[in-house]
Formats: structure tokens, C-alpha cells, sequence
């Protein structure tokens, strides 16, 4: 079980606004509807690595 942190990116305001920790192996990328902070609201956020 190989486990790794990523960062869910805002797709509105392009912040990085969570870290999610992961199951790497054979998964698609991860998108997920949470509040962000910028845009106060509740919108998509994508998976990110931080650079």
C-alpha cells in the first residue's frame, strides 16, 4: 500500500488549498467539491503536486 500526500487545487481561484494523502497505486487522479477560503464558496478542487 503505497500512500502519498497531494494537494487539491482550487479550480476557480488556482489556490492550494488542501493536503489529502493518497493510495498511489492504480488510481485516477483525484478531484473533490470542498470550500475555498479565496472564492468562499464551495467549488471542484484537483490534484496537484506541489512544486
Amino acid at each position: 500500500m503505497a500512500r502519498e500526500y497531494v494537494w487539491l487545487q482550487c479550480t476557480e481561484s488556482n489556490h492550494l488549498n488542501y493536503r489529502v494523502e493518497k493510495e498511489m497505486r492504480g488510481t485516477e487522479r483525484l478531484e473533490l467539491k470542498k470550500y475555498c477560503k479565496f472564492c468562499r464558496k464551495h467549488v471542484p478542487h484537483k490534484e496537484s503536486r506541489k512544486k
